[in-house]
């Protein structure tokens, strides 16, 4: 029933999956086992009512929000915990996450067309933009409300083919990792989910975007090939707005972008460290309020376990 994964998944680490939450057990299941699609939505539908997408819902409040509000605090606000609802494989139909979608863009929009979250601050966040682009279209958003969020991300594009959200505030002048990634994230979901407002050209932004992130080696300055920042090698999960190399992985290989020597140093480090008995542990957590606790620093890890192999069914051959 399970599909080799390039001799990196056994039955230990199945059964290791298959015993977490039943987030885990959805993704697992999508991307190493041949179930019905039946069998898959029926798996699926239990992450609502139980464990960690329960709590998520469960901590939505009458007035629609998460948190304090749409970004505040970090990291319990509504617009992480929809990305976290997003990326542990919550329902497309779920109606409560709609109806708080629909409510940003009712309320959330800035003067320059994107999702704003400041009432103090003119320029929206292309950062930001992408992330809610990301779960947004994941859940079904309205494509005529969010033309204005795509016309003031494309306007955000950097002469180097990727983004900052520094551009339009302090004048920034090469893209960032961070930014690049998340702008991706919601491109690939935008383009996934049937929309199609100035779908051409997002199609073109997404190639020069993962140009810049291949010419960088995904972590390495392009100018000194070190190490842009050490955290960008360490394997985090929830990721938040932040970049990491597992992060970029797992999107290159959901995005289907065929290998590129560009990619091996990034997947050498990614395989250094697995551990012992075949698990990738999490290294760091980003410091914020947080709903729960889905795994713990140090901890072996099922989410980076799980993202590793799906990016070694890919790319792991080429190693």
């Amino acid at each position: 029933m399970v599909r080799e994964v390039c001799n990196y998944l056994n039955a230990d680490l199945l059964r290791f999956l298959l015993s977490g939450d039943v987030a885990i057990q959805y993704q697992t299941r999508k991307a190493f086992s041949k179930v019905s699609k039946i069998a898959l939505r029926k798996l699926q539908k239990r992450i609502a009512t139980e464990g960690w997408g329960a709590q998520f819902l469960a901590a939505r409040g009458t007035n629609g929000h998460w948190g304090m509000r749409f970004y505040q605090p970090k990291w319990t606000s509504t617009h992480y915990t929809l990305l976290d609802l997003k990326n542990i494989g919550l329902a497309q139909s779920n109606q409560a996450v709609k109806e708080t979608i629909a409510m940003i863009l009712d309320q959330s929009k800035g003067i320059d067309g994107g999702i704003n979250p400041s009432g103090s601050v003119n320029n929206s966040d292309v950062c930001i933009n992408g992330m809610f682009l990301n779960y947004a279209c994941y859940f079904g958003a309205d494509q005529e409300k969010l033309k204005t969020v795509i016309d003031y991300m494309i306007a955000q594009l950097m002469p180097d083919g990727g983004f900052n959200c520094r551009k339009n505030r302090s004048g920034a002048i090469h893209s960032s990792l961070h930014s690049t990634i998340s702008v991706l994230e919601g491109f690939l979901e935008y383009r996934r989910n049937g929309y199609g407002y100035r779908l051409a050209e997002i199609q073109e932004l997404e190639k020069s975007s993962i140009e810049f992130l291949l010419r960088h080696r995904l972590y390495q300055s392009d100018h000194t090939g070190k190490t842009i920042d050490r955290r960008m090698v360490m394997l985090s999960y929830p990721g938040r707005w932040r970049y990491d190399i597992l992060r970029c992985l797992d999107y290159l290989q959901d995005a289907d972008v065929p290998y590129d020597e560009r990619m091996s140093d990034a997947i050498e480090i990614l395989i250094k460290k697995r551990r012992k008995n075949g698990r990738w542990p999490v290294q760091q957590k980003h410091v914020g309020a947080v709903h729960f606790d889905m795994e713990k620093t140090g901890s072996d890890s099922r989410w980076n376990t799980l993202r590793a192999l799906r990016v070694l069914q890919k790319y792991g051959q080429e190693i």
